[in-house]
């Protein structure tokens, strides 16, 4: 399943009304740390398709979503379940954590 590229316009119609947990990646394309968790997320995204919805949200395209959570430090990974924000993971993490959070809320 491809990873769905959110804008400010279309996150609450992706994200928050989503019936399915998301996970949502606030990335940038200059960010180091973004470029070296991608791969992670891209094998979540195949691995946990029928099960979750997986995002990408570009900081510097789209600032309003950014600052109404808050993103200070990329990569930023939130979780959130009917509509709910309902964990955070802040940097570039080893899979085994990203899958261990995320195992908590599926």
């Amino acid at each position: 399943m491809p990873i769905l590229q959110v804008a400010d316009s279309s996150f609450h119609s992706e994200v928050i009304k989503s019936n399915s947990t998301v996970l949502v990646d606030f990335w940038a394309p200059w960010c180091g740390p973004c470029r070296m968790i991608a791969p992670v997320i891209d094998e979540i995204a195949n691995e946990y398709q029928d099960i979750i919805k997986v995002v990408k949200v570009n900081t510097d395209l789209n600032p309003i979503i950014a600052s109404e959570y808050g993103i200070r430090s990329i990569p930023t990974l939130m979780i959130f379940k009917e509509g709910i924000k309902v964990d955070t993971v802040i940097g570039a993490v080893p899979r085994s954590t990203l899958v261990n959070t995320l195992s908590k809320h599926i």
